[in-house]
């Protein structure tokens, strides 16, 4: 028998109609604005705003520039205000969008600085990878933007920013072949990079720009083991492999693609068998993450529990699945728990 609480969530699917394509919603905008439980639609809207420079997370911290893809999060502050209809903290949240176009250079992409651990300069196929790491999230926050009540407020900026959004996907468009060559070996990054030439492609109205985001989502599907999970450096891995679920579930959204649904309900059953029933990510057995196995930035890999609940909360909402809403849920408890 279900319990009371997915029995509720069962009535919410319900409600916003179930269904196994994304026509459901009039747009993602709609989608998140439905997200069930505070829990899960904090996620979302509890994003926080930029510093007085513009810059976030690590940028932050060290009061200074290194890369833009670690802006990225700055397109999430914009997509949460405007969720939360909250015009101000979406001024705000723009402001990290202008500080990382500050620091764009001549070849249309950014200027990168070497990271605190770096033993060599940025390289091209570095540059081009914090690049795409940047537009995939400034994409889908413009669409997002597009398909609010917020539109006309934003409408002057956006069509400022395109003359050199376009310059920015010609650098990641002529270093596309090094994308694959540098990350091809984890199937998140080709969904991240698929996103970004996707989504920006949309935007811009570039068939070679959606063209990229197909070959590159060609290549994430060979990414996949013989039970369809997505594949992180030889391996499974219970975080990326949600990431590539998130990612890949926003590019499907706005570019629809039958095989790659598909796809993402294959990995999404093992992703499902990964959750503890405290709601807390299993991590045995990972190749990348929560298992010491890779350090970045002095600090080992660990769970992205809020992408991780995100997956479930979009497939859930897209696919009429009170299970994966549930599983949503659970992993949002757990990331939110009081910590000693």
């Amino acid at each position: 028998m279900k319990s009371l609480f997915i029995l509720l969530l069962s009535l919410t699917v319900s409600a916003v109609g179930p269904s196994v394509c994304a026509s459901t919603f009039a747009s993602e905008y709609e989608l998140l604005r439905k997200l069930p439980t505070p829990e899960v639609s904090g996620l979302v809207t509890n994003r926080g705003v930029p510093d007085a420079q513009g810059f976030i997370g690590f940028q932050s911290q060290q009061g200074r520039w290194f890369e833009a893809g670690m802006q990225r999060g700055g397109c999430w502050m914009l997509i949460s205000a405007v969720v939360a209809g909250d015009e101000a903290r979406a001024d705000a949240a723009w402001k990290s969008i202008e500080a990382t176009f500050a620091h764009q250079v001549e070849d249309g992409g950014f200027l990168s600085n070497p990271k605190p651990e770096a033993t060599h300069p940025p390289t091209l196929p570095e540059r081009v990878e914090t690049a795409f790491f940047y537009l995939q999230e400034l994409a889908h926050a413009i669409l997002v933007v597009q398909a609010s009540p917020m539109e006309g407020h934003f409408h002057d900026r956006i069509t400022a920013l395109k003359p050199r959004l376009r310059r920015a996907c010609a650098f990641i468009q002529k270093g596309y072949d090094g994308i694959i060559l540098k990350a091809g070996h984890t199937a998140n990054r080709m969904f991240i990079a698929a996103k970004a030439f996707g989504l920006c492609g949309l935007i811009l109205e570039d068939d070679q720009l959606k063209a990229s985001s197909r070959k590159l989502v060609a290549v994430a599907m060979a990414r996949r083991d013989a039970d369809g999970v997505f594949i992180e450096n030889g391996g499974r891995d219970s975080s990326y492999n949600a990431v590539s679920l998130l990612m890949a579930q926003v590019l499907v959204f706005y570019l629809p693609d039958p095989d790659l649904d598909a796809a993402l309900v294959r990995a999404m059953a093992w992703q499902r068998t990964c959750i503890k029933p405290t709601g807390e990510v299993a991590v045995a057995g990972n190749t990348r993450t929560g298992v010491g196995k890779e350090i970045f930035m002095g600090q080992p890999k660990n769970v992205n529990y809020p992408e991780v609940a995100l997956a479930f909360a979009y497939f859930g909402m897209v696919h009429g699945d009170a299970e994966a809403l549930a599983l949503a849920q659970k992993v949002a408890l757990w990331s939110n728990r009081p910590r000693p």
